[in-house]
């Protein structure tokens, strides 16, 4: 089996890698999960991950000739982990078209793709990933102008025919009822989860841990376990699913 998401915004700043880890980790207590860091031009992944002094990342892969999957593919957390690096001439060097054979490489060896979007649906590569996935979680604030984005990577991923899997609340502070009932008529999926406002979140960051490795028993942590528990993966053909992505049209932005 193998099914792959999206975990999106349309959005910085929402806790988009720290969600995309925490949720990995929670499913890696019953699947084979793969995370892959796809925002090629802003990539985080690697400091969340503890993997800041690799020497081959997926830049390396994604250049004519270059280095193979395999290379770029770290285990770390009970997880198979892809991180991107920083170097803006590794980016410019990198070309996004070969993230489909990427992802179709790993899919014959997992249950569940993470894929670590972009923030914004700017650019090709940006939504690429969206297209890619089986099926997007949206990570939002409870704010007008995340819900916004959101609904636009909504509307994005259902013209491709990307499923919606559901929303996910992140960073929350204080009472957000009224906010996410209103969300619910407009996002497509069910709410997975609403995760505090955390100090543990920032610390795992400035230690270099996934929030689940570093705090577990963390509120944030053990919302994260239930937006996981509320995804339920299904089970695609690794075959299929590796073809559907080694031959996906590149979309432009919208």
């Amino acid at each position: 089996m193998v099914e792959a998401f999206a975990v999106a915004s349309g959005k910085g700043g929402t806790g988009k890698t720290t969600s995309t880890l925490a949720l990995g980790m929670a499913l890696a207590k019953e699947y084979d999960v793969t995370v892959v860091d796809a925002d090629t031009g802003m990539a985080n992944l690697l400091f969340h991950a503890g993997l800041a002094d690799v020497e081959t990342t997926l830049h390396d892969v994604l250049v004519d000739g270059g280095a193979p999957v395999a290379a770029a593919t770290y285990e770390r957390f009970g997880l198979s982990v892809v991180p991107c690096g920083t170097s803006l001439a590794a980016f410019e060097a990198a070309e996004p078209a070969r993230l489909r054979d990427v992802v179709a490489e790993l899919a014959a060896d997992t249950d569940v793709l993470l894929l670590d979007s972009p923030a914004t649906l700017g650019s090709k590569s940006a939504v690429l990933p969206i297209v890619l996935a089986d099926r997007v979680v949206v990570v939002l604030q409870p704010t007008i102008p995340a819900i916004s984005d959101g609904l636009k990577v909504q509307e994005y991923a259902l013209s491709y025919d990307t499923g919606v899997a559901g929303t996910l609340f992140n960073r929350v502070q204080g009472d957000v009822e009224d906010v996410a009932a209103k969300a619910d008529r407009y996002f497509e999926g069910p709410l997975l989860a609403t995760v505090p406002e955390s100090d543990a979140a920032r610390a795992a960051r400035s230690a270099g841990e996934p929030l689940l490795e570093h705090a577990p028993e963390a509120p944030a942590a053990a919302a994260y376990r239930e937006a996981a528990a509320a995804l339920e993966p299904r089970a695609g053909d690794a075959d299929d699913v590796a073809e559907r992505f080694r031959t996906a049209v590149i979309p432009d932005p919208p």
